[in-house]
């Protein structure tokens, strides 16, 4: 048979043969890794939004699929030696977090697809040329909803704090993620900010006691790797400090932060399968336009707001997506 006859007759079938439904050869076993900087347990819902997307579109660990996974356990140092061992594995593709592990697989390797999620102005960082047409071996999902969400951090902090003068900012400065945004709007509302730089896991205690002792009267944690890994123990020191907290992500505030309001991570990262997907059929990262978030949820934790014997205005509690108590 003519082989575009043949593919025609493939595409237009109602009942398709195995090779023709999952556009890949029969047979094939696809190597996708996976790489962050936090530990397998603390990130195990993200390796299963993952594998769930996969599944979505035809791959099945055991059969067509192995996934590579690599964890730093809270020392970023280990990722680029993490990224090579991925690289050994043969993997077609690297799903990976923030800018500090985009940068770290960038050190081993420049043909390699990298799948990002949750990073912070990749074009300022040098990762992708646009977020239209990236142009090299990255792509997936920025983090940036512009600079306006930091704004609105301090804003929902200062109505829980009326008169709010001075925040504490949490997180792995190094990870260059956030830091530079929050201080600009900072100095625009007036507020001072007082950084908390998490260097590493033991680091914690010392970094929140700097802020606490500069008299911060609420806490933004930064998103990265260490603040992820960390989070209960967070939410844990901001009820002995009595300090009202923000993060972006939902899983803080469900360990005990004050609120989060931001995108749903696990979504993205059923969302980044849709990449290794395109990418294992034969698609350029260079063409794969980066997407951003357009989803923000309000996460309050009324109980700890009892704990912390604040007050949540109405105002905040009816736009909040999920209420904990």
């Amino acid at each position: 048979m003519d082989r575009r006859v043949f593919l025609s007759v493939c595409a237009g079938s109602l009942v398709l043969p195995a090779a023709c439904t999952d556009g890949q050869p029969r047979g094939k076993v696809n190597r996708v890794g996976f790489l962050l900087g936090a530990t397998a347990e603390s990130v195990a819902s993200l390796y299963n939004a993952l594998n769930e997307g996969l599944r979505d579109r035809g791959y099945e660990e055991g059969r067509n699929l192995i996934l590579e996974a690599r964890y730093g356990n809270g020392r970023m140092e280990r990722l680029p030696d993490l990224a090579a061992e991925l690289l050994r594995a043969r993997v077609e593709v690297i799903v990976t977090g923030t800018n500090i592990h985009v940068a770290a697989v960038r050190q081993v390797t420049t043909t390699v697809p990298i799948v990002m999620v949750f990073t912070a102005d990749p074009v300022g960082a040098g990762f992708v040329a646009n977020l239209a047409r990236p142009g090299g071996n990255v792509t997936g999902l920025s983090a940036d909803a512009g600079p306006d969400l930091w704004a609105k951090y301090l804003a929902l902090m200062r109505e829980i704090v009326p008169g709010l003068s001075r925040v504490g900012a949490l997180g792995q400065v190094s990870a260059r993620f956030g830091f530079a945004e929050l201080e600009s709007a900072s100095r625009q509302l007036g507020i001072a900010l007082e950084i908390g730089d998490l260097k590493a896991p033991e680091d914690l205690e010392s970094a929140f006691a700097a802020m606490v002792n500069r008299r911060v009267e609420a806490v933004v944690v930064v998103v990265g790797p260490l603040t992820y890994l960390l989070r209960k123990p967070i939410a844990d020191l901001t009820l002995k400090h009595r300090l009202p907290a923000i993060c972006t992500l939902g899983e803080y505030a469900r360990e005990g932060l004050l609120m989060s309001y931001g995108p749903k991570l696990t979504d993205l990262y059923v969302r980044a399968a849709s990449y290794v997907d395109k990418i294992l059929r034969g698609a350029r990262p260079a063409d794969l336009s980066v997407e951003q978030p357009s989803r923000f949820e309000l996460t309050v934790n009324m109980k700890t707001a009892a704990l912390l014997g604040v007050n949540v205005p109405p105002s905040q509690q009816v736009l909040a997506g999920e209420i904990i108590s």
